[in-house]
């Protein structure tokens, strides 16, 4: 769906540490035409069913894959996600794993405005990691 309007994305970092790391401290998004809301995401199979009990790195990336999967019927890709919600029950572990979601991001050409957070579980209990994305189009 193309409306002739380009979005224009413009990195917001006071300081450089942030981009190192792979985000940015914020993002002004303008020209776009549409804005999608994703709800959280996990590793959950088609099925509705938890998948790869106790592997972060393997729920981490199928989370990755359940948000792309969501992008892709808005007519999106990770290129256009520009907010980024992780929540994990083990932030030590998601950060052993976390290039698996860092290259990724880095391949689409985006550093979306994250924040990580540490809970207690989530919905079902065998989840380590849910992602919740903004992306604009």
């Amino acid at each position: 769906m193309e409306f002739g309007v380009v979005m224009e994305r413009t990195a917001v970092n006071p300081w450089a540490w942030s981009v190192e790391l792979g985000y940015n401290q914020g993002e002004v998004v303008s020209g776009h035409t549409r804005t999608l809301y994703c709800a959280g995401q996990a590793a959950m199979g088609g099925d509705g069913k938890p998948q790869h009990i106790g592997d972060m790195a393997a729920q981490l990336a199928l989370s990755l894959d359940n948000v792309e999967a969501v992008l892709a019927e808005a007519g999106m890709s990770l290129a256009n996600l520009v907010r980024l919600n992780v929540y994990a029950t083990d932030v030590d572990r998601l950060f052993e794993h976390y290039g698996v979601l860092a290259s990724r991001l880095g391949a689409a050409g985006v550093a979306p405005s994250t924040t990580m957070l540490g809970v207690a579980r989530l919905a079902i209990p065998e989840l380590l990691v849910e992602l919740e994305g903004t992306a604009v189009a």
